[in-house]
Formats: C-alpha cells, structure tokens, sequence
C-alpha cells in the first residue's frame, strides 16, 4: 500500500512517499481503508518533533474517513463495510491516516451516514471534538450539545474562519446559542457567516469590545478561544459574570497575563482545552453529540458552509503541509482513494 512517512523531525521535506505492506489488524482493532485524510496545525506541529520513543517511523494525521475492510478479534464483524470516520489515529501510536489502510482501536472509527461526505468524516476529529469541550466546560453545564442545550447563551468564538472556529459556530448554533465571532478580514467575514454566527465581527477595522457588547449587552458567556496572550484584554472586556474563556491554541512563545482582580470580581474561568488528554467521560460525550451533529445535518463543509476545502493527493503531502503551514484558510484534506 501507498504511505507517507516521516522518520526524522523537519520541515515538509521529512515526508517521504513510500510503499508498505498491508497491516492487519490486531485485537480489539479496525482497518480502514482511508477515503480522506485531514490535516490539523497539530499534524505540522508534531512533525517538527522527534518521533516519540521506540517508533522508527510514523504515518502522520490524526483525523480521516473511510471504509472499514478488516476486523481484529475482538470487534463485531458487522462493522465491515461501515463508512466511518476516524479520530486520533496518531495519538501514541504509529499509524496514521495518511495511508491507504490504516489500523486504529475500535471506538476511534465512528459511523458516518450515508448523507455525509467522506471529506465531512475528515474534517471532524480535532476539529469538532475540540470545539465542543470548549462550549461544554461553563461553570454548570451543559455537559453535551443537542439542540436547545445552550438556548439562552451566548457564545464568542474567537477566529471563526479557522477549522475549530468553524466547528464551534455551527455546534454552537445547532445547540441554540446566539453566536458572535471575530474575524482579520472581508474574506473571513463572508465564510464566518456562512457558517452561521449571528454577528461577524472584523477586529482590525472595527472595535471589536464596543460591538460584542451591542450584541450581548450583558456579555458573552462562552469564549472559544484561539489566541487567549493576544485577546486577553478583549476577553475581559466582553465577559459576562460567570464567564469561561475556553482556550485551545496559542503562539510557540505566548503567554497569557490577566489582571487578577477582574477576573475574580467577575467569576471568570481560564480553562485550558487540549483534545488529546481531555478526560475519557468527556470525550465519550463529544464523540455522541458529534454524530449526532453529523446525522442530523449540523455540520457541514466547503465554502458554503464557512469551510473552504484544499484538496491534494497523497504523493503531494510535502505540499499539503507546507500550505497548512503557511496560514491556507480553510481545510487541508488528502484525497487517498
């Protein structure tokens, strides 16, 4: 079968095209065969890394969709032939998506419906999973997203032209939140809106505090944040009592600095929100509602939906990466079958 590679840490150049055989699965696992892989800034990140101990070589990508052709022991034999899509298949282990089959443990191939694109099942993954933890973890709940669930709410969603703000826009609103976003240009505005956010707000020709306020006079309960060192004084400006800034990125060297006072006259939580370890019950509960989201139509991709797509081929991962890498906004997918 066709794999990437990387066997040393680096730039796009690591990513060697290589054949391999095909693996079978082991206990309690599925292979797949992968239909399209998605790419992260996590993908990027981690290939700058060194391999983690004892693995020579590693198959990148957390995040793809597919077929299931195999079975281990172990698994139910129903499940070949089921579309599927796939999350983490990296975290750890050896075996990515950016592979014709891959292998991961039973649970992290999820049902996909017919209705939806193998493209969907790979843009998911970190994506969703990340977005929903950060609207999932305000002091009291909700604890899952389903319609109605933050009916009432308010949700600002910092960066929401990007992968996760996208995500958090349309689970936002299929969960009844009034959802406000800022974005860096025109161009962002329009795919911020046709994800769904109620307001756009572009930060860098408008005040951004004075018009989240007229949108939510009494602040924003939820902040998914991309840039908590940058939007600190923002999101304290726009918080509402209570308030959880719920943060998923940030710069190699950035720090986060808030004055002390304000977030505690005010009750604000800074939680930290990192996919790969947050807590199994959690994730469980993300893994539902997402496909809830996903069977009932909630989430959607291309630029239609607020997410262009930026297709390559296998033998082109260098090329994928680079562009991932150099700010391409929208979704990064290898199209594998």
């Amino acid at each position: 079968m066709k794999s990437v590679i990387r066997t040393a840490p680096g730039g796009p150049e690591v990513l060697q095209f290589v054949e391999r055989p095909l693996p079978e699965p082991g206990p309690g696992e599925v292979r797949v065969r992968v239909h399209v892989s998605g790419l992260n800034p996590t993908d990027w990140r981690s290939r700058r890394r060194a391999l983690p101990p004892g693995v020579e070589e590693q198959v990148p990508h957390q995040d793809g969709a597919g077929v299931v052709d195999a079975v281990g022991p172990q698994v139910d034999p129903a499940r070949l032939g089921q579309r599927v899509w796939i999350w983490e298949a990296a975290w750890e282990r050896p075996w990515g998506t950016a592979q014709e089959y891959t292998l991961v443990p039973d649970p992290h191939a999820v049902a996909l419906p017919d209705h939806a694109p193998f493209e969907l099942g790979a843009a998911l993954g970190i994506p969703a999973l990340t977005a929903h933890r950060a609207l999932t973890v305000h002091d009291g709940g909700p604890g899952r997203l389903a319609p109605g669930t933050l009916h009432g709410r308010t949700v600002l969603v910092a960066g929401g032209a990007g992968a996760v703000g996208n995500a958090a826009v349309q689970l936002a609103r299929w969960a009844g939140a009034r959802v406000v976003t800022t974005v860096s240009s025109p161009a962002k505005a329009a795919l911020a809106h046709a994800a769904g956010a109620h307001r756009v707000v572009d930060y860098r020709t408008q005040n951004a505090a004075a018009e989240i306020l007229t949108f939510a006079p009494a602040g924003v309960d939820i902040i998914v944040e991309v840039a908590p060192g940058a939007n600190a004084a923002l999101d304290l400006a726009v918080a509402a009592q209570g308030a959880v800034i719920a943060y998923y990125s940030g710069g190699e060297n950035e720090e986060l600095s808030v004055p002390v006072l304000s977030s505690l006259s005010a009750n604000l939580r800074w939680q930290s929100v990192f996919v790969y370890t947050v807590p199994y019950a959690a994730k469980q509960q993300a893994l539902a509602d997402v496909a809830a989201a996903v069977d009932a139509g909630a989430l959607r991709v291309g630029e239609d939906a607020g997410l262009p797509l930026h297709r390559f081929t296998l033998e082109h991962a260098a090329d994928a990466h680079a562009a991932l890498e150099q700010g391409v906004v929208g979704k990064v997918l290898l199209d594998v079958a």
